[in-house]
C-alpha cells in the first residue's frame, strides 16, 4: 500500500538553525497518513505524509492547516501493514506552511509496540546505510 522512503539529509525539511525540543530521536520517513479534528463549528479532514517519526511525536505535511494546540485524531499507514496505526489523541506543537508537527498522546499498547518496531527497523536500516 504504502512506500518508506529513506530522505537525504538534504531533504530533511527543517532548518538545522531551528530550536530542537525532541526529547526523543526522530527517524526521517516519508509515510502515508489521514488527519481529522475539529476546527470551531467544522469538523476537519486531511491527507498528508509523515516526514519524520519518534516514538512521543510526528512531523507531517499536510493538505489542510491546522493550529497550535488542536486536537486531531492520526491514522498512519506503515509499510507492508493493511491495518494503519491509530492514534487516538495528538496535540498540533508547532506549524509552518504546510508542515505541523504532533505530540501522540493517546495511543494503545499494541499500536505503541508497533510504532517501536518501526522505529527500530528504521534505525537499523539507517545504521547499515551509514557503513
Amino acid at each position: 500500500m504504502s512506500q518508506m522512503k529513506h530522505l537525504r539529509q538534504s531533504e530533511v525539511p527543517y532548518s538545522s538553525h531551528s530550536i530542537e525540543r525532541r526529547r526523543m530521536r526522530r527517524s526521517f520517513v516519508s509515510l502515508e497518513l489521514m488527519y481529522s479534528g475539529i476546527n470551531g463549528d467544522d469538523v476537519l479532514i486531511g491527507d498528508g505524509s509523515a516526514v519524520d517519526l519518534s516514538e512521543g511525536g510526528v512531523g507531517i505535511r499536510g493538505n489542510c492547516p491546522v493550529k497550535i494546540g488542536m486536537e486531531l485524531t492520526l491514522f498512519l499507514y506503515l509499510p507492508d501493514e493493511e491495518e494503519p496505526l491509530f492514534v487516538s489523541e495528538v496535540i498540533v506543537s508547532w506549524t509552518k506552511g504546510s508542515l505541523f508537527g504532533v505530540e501522540l498522546n493517546g495511543m494503545s499498547l499494541r499500536d505503541g509496540d508497533r510504532l517501536r518496531a518501526l522505529l527500530h527497523a528504521q534505525s537499523a536500516a539507517q545504521a547499515e546505510s551509514v557503513q
